[in-house]
């Protein structure tokens, strides 16, 4: 690899694809209790049917399609491969924004957004709020192929997107992420923040403050669900802050493990309150962003990050960030905390409760996060 920022075309070899059909069609499935739905984990019969879409009928080389509307480039950060999409804005005034996202995404959750916030006016927008968006690839993660050093946290991660940001040519810029995207970000205010703008989240943690105020019953209930995801849904968690490698060998082998590994978390950290996944994210989507994983090998490596950042110290806590911030709080999010909280460690200037939407906002509701970047962006631009 090179430091220069070298044009790359995302395109799956055949000889992957079939590989991946031919493992699905082989899969050894294992027994469930019949009846307890997702009690136990990613339910049997869901995964089941997921799969055979995915063997069958899922179409990679339309996805592949949307992700080459744009440019792409790969270069050498720090010793690691990064990539990114660069989707520069026609509007001339642009400001440049780095979007970043977490575990278990990819570049894939940007697919719906990456244009409107590029164009707003060909998007009913104003192009007064149009963004230069550079989407990069963690490193370890997509195409930015598996890390091969130790280290890599998520410190580390923003001071490689900030010299990204460098190579680009981008002197200040914004910067947003949900998930370790919002943990990246945070630090991309910290250690760069001669350069950052803002920084725009849809995660935001935060640590309760020496005298702050009661928290209201609302609040109270957000912090009650954040403990009982504590407490029932984070044991990945520990498996990858300190097993990562043992778990990657079942993964990294069999495709139907993968799925069962992510989709779990798909289910249990979107918005739906009907209990369906699907009338949260498309079924194209979540299998968009498992074949990222697949095709390029990198589940392994992504779930070091975990181990990496707890062993640093830095996951989460870390030095406040005194640019300004805003905070998109969507009411399916894995974690809630009050803003009284969050303004122990952030600059908050914006604080945007919504209606719908978890997780993976920009996948789930990419209109209502697309106008809260806009907003907030416009307050620093």
């Amino acid at each position: 690899m090179t430091t220069e920022l070298v044009p790359f075309t995302i395109n799956v070899p055949d000889a992957v694809l079939d590989d991946l059909r031919a493992r699905l069609a082989n899969t050894r499935w294992p027994d469930e209790i019949e009846g307890q739905g997702w009690k136990y984990g990613t339910n049997l019969a869901y995964l089941k049917d997921v799969c055979e879409t995915w063997r069958t009928t899922f179409d990679w080389r339309a996805q592949e399609a949307k992700f080459n509307r744009w440019d792409h480039v790969l270069t050498e950060i720090d010793g690691a491969q990064v990539h990114a999409i660069h989707a520069k804005s026609p509007e001339p005034n642009a400001m440049p924004l780095i979007i970043t996202h977490g575990w278990p995404g990819s570049v894939a959750e940007f697919l719906d957004v990456i244009e409107p916030l590029r164009d707003p006016r060909s998007h009913g927008g104003n192009p007064d709020h149009a963004f230069h968006v550079v989407a990069p690839s963690i490193p370890g993660y997509g195409w930015s192929g598996p890390t091969r050093d130790q280290g890599w946290d998520v410190k580390r991660v923003a001071r490689a997107l900030a010299e990204l940001m460098s190579r680009f040519g981008y002197s200040r810029y914004g910067a947003q992420g949900g998930d370790w995207g919002s943990m990246i970000s945070s630090q991309l205010g910290v250690v760069d923040a001669q350069h950052v703008a803002g920084v725009h989240i849809n995660m935001p943690i935060g640590a309760p403050p020496a005298d702050g105020p009661a928290l209201t019953e609302a609040e109270q209930a957000a912090m009650a669900e954040t403990g009982v995801f504590m407490n029932e849904g984070s044991a990945y968690q520990q498996i990858q802050g300190k097993n990562p490698q043992t778990l990657g060998y079942g993964l990294m082998d069999s495709p139907a493990g993968l799925a069962g590994w992510i989709t779990e978390k798909f289910h249990h950290w979107t918005h739906h309150p009907d209990g369906d996944l699907e009338t949260a994210i498309t079924r194209d989507q979540l299998l968009t962003n498992l074949t990222v994983y697949w095709a390029t090998g990198t589940i392994n490596s992504s779930t070091r990050l975990y181990f990496e950042s707890m062993r640093s110290g830095i996951f989460p806590p870390f030095d406040r960030v005194e640019v300004p911030v805003g905070c998109a709080i969507f009411p399916g999010e894995i974690l809630r905390m009050p803003r009284s909280w969050v303004e122990t460690l952030y600059n908050v200037t914006r604080y945007t409760t919504f209606e719908r939407g978890g997780h993976f906002a920009a996948m789930e509701q990419p209109e209502a996060l697309i106008g809260d970047i806009r907003e907030f962006f416009a307050t620093v631009k």
